[in-house]
């Protein structure tokens, strides 16, 4: 079901990033490069990207699932990638 309404979409953010198995080159460039500026304790950094959508779905489950669907269709490479959904009511 789709309303119209700005005021019952909700937002879907969708952060993913490398899965834990796979090297990650540019967490550890990310990692090294902070460690020679002296923050020290950084065990570990993971890079990714974000991606933020608007939803007209007034459904929680549906956004939900329609979310899930896209990232693992097109916005995320499930091969090597991680992905997580958070949804927000706008």
């Amino acid at each position: 079901m789709r309303n119209a309404s700005p005021r019952a979409t909700h937002e879907s953010q969708s952060p993913y990033h490398p899965q834990e198995r796979r090297a990650r080159p540019a967490g550890k460039a990310i990692g090294h490069a902070l460690g020679s500026l002296g923050f020290d304790g950084v065990n570990d950094v993971r890079q990714g990207k974000f991606i933020e959508l608007d939803l007209a779905e007034i459904d929680e489950k549906a956004a939900l699932a329609a979310a899930d669907d896209m990232c693992r269709k097109l916005l995320a490479n499930t091969v090597i990638e991680d992905y997580r959904i958070d949804l927000a009511e706008c």
